[in-house]
């Protein structure tokens, strides 16, 4: 059986894809499993780190106002179709599986059309924009929270399942995770993530404090700025004299499942798969929704 897997852009859409690849090849060792993304999504880095191929094709997002942005926008939905298309025809895959964000839906939706099995993963109550659309495409859609059914119009057999959580979130103790990261296993640990491309305002509201608890005897943090942040962050600090050894500043988590584990308190991005993370380790948490949500 071969498989293709298709979402990106964010941790939000690629998580989930490598749970459900890792819970196929757990279920079907001998299915051939294929990622489709673009060149500038966090699939590039993640998808390899998990041991999966992914091939590319060229397309990208809409903003919501018409823009020089807008006239590019559609100028690459038609290469990554022709992308798509070409795709499609040279791996024939068995059944393909969509987790959100705009580069599965030239996949998505050309394989509805050559009438390959198709599914989409719905991560969010609101859905995207993305996913909408391919719901009068595609075969089912598998619902992380049971609220989204009422957006999805089309034809597609709705299933609620709850969101998909990697088996590592629940593998490791605290002290694995504490060692992981060479944290001090008598001080509590926060850790600070503003989702998988960090958030400049959570970062902002982040440094004063970091700077209060620098050097306190009780209390350890581990933030994750996001790689973009990262410089700017790190330059602000060092004006205000640096961190002591208690901070621990990073631009990004690989090893999140060992970073829960660490983690007495989380101040986290309200993202869907954030959220259903913690919920599964049970970690008291302080949430930060995104105040640009679509329809928020």
């Amino acid at each position: 059986m071969r498989i293709i897997l298709s979402g990106g852009g964010t941790g939000g859409h690629i998580y989930p894809a490598l749970t459900i690849a890792d819970t196929i090849r757990e279920l079907e060792p001998a299915a051939e499993i294929l990622f489709v993304g673009t060149q500038h999504g966090l699939e590039k880095d993640l998808v390899p780190r998990a041991g999966y191929s992914i091939n590319f094709i060229n397309v990208q997002g809409f903003k919501r106002s018409l823009s020089l942005d807008t006239v590019r926008s559609f100028y690459k939905l038609f290469t990554g179709l022709n992308g798509a298309r070409k795709l499609l025809d040279d791996y024939k895959p068995n059944l393909v599986i969509g987790t959100g964000g705009y580069v599965c839906g030239p996949v998505c939706f050309l394989a509805a059309l050559k009438g390959i099995p198709v599914c989409v993963q719905e991560q969010n109550a609101l859905p995207g924009v993305t996913n909408k659309i391919l719901s009068h495409f595609v075969k089912r859609i598998f619902l992380g929270y049971s609220e989204a059914d009422k957006y999805f119009q089309g034809k597609a057999r709705k299933v609620f399942t709850g969101n998909p959580v990697r088996a590592e979130i629940l593998q490791h103790t605290r002290g694995e995770g504490l060692k992981a990261f060479g944290l001090d296993p008598d001080k509590m640990t926060v850790l600070i993530a503003g989702g998988s491309l960090g958030a400049a305002s959570m970062n902002k509201a982040a440094l004063p404090v970091e700077r209060s608890l620098s050097g306190r005897g009780d209390v350890q943090i581990l933030h994750a700025t996001g790689k973009n942040n990262y410089g700017a962050y790190m330059a602000a600090a060092e004006k205000t004299g640096g961190f002591g050894d208690n901070i621990h500043v990073t631009p990004y988590l690989y090893d999140m499942p060992l970073a829960l584990a660490a983690a007495d308190l989380a101040v986290f991005r309200a993202g869907a798969i954030g959220l259903a993370e913690l919920t599964a380790r049970g970690i008291p948490s302080i949430l930060i929704p995104y105040p640009y949500a679509t329809a928020n």
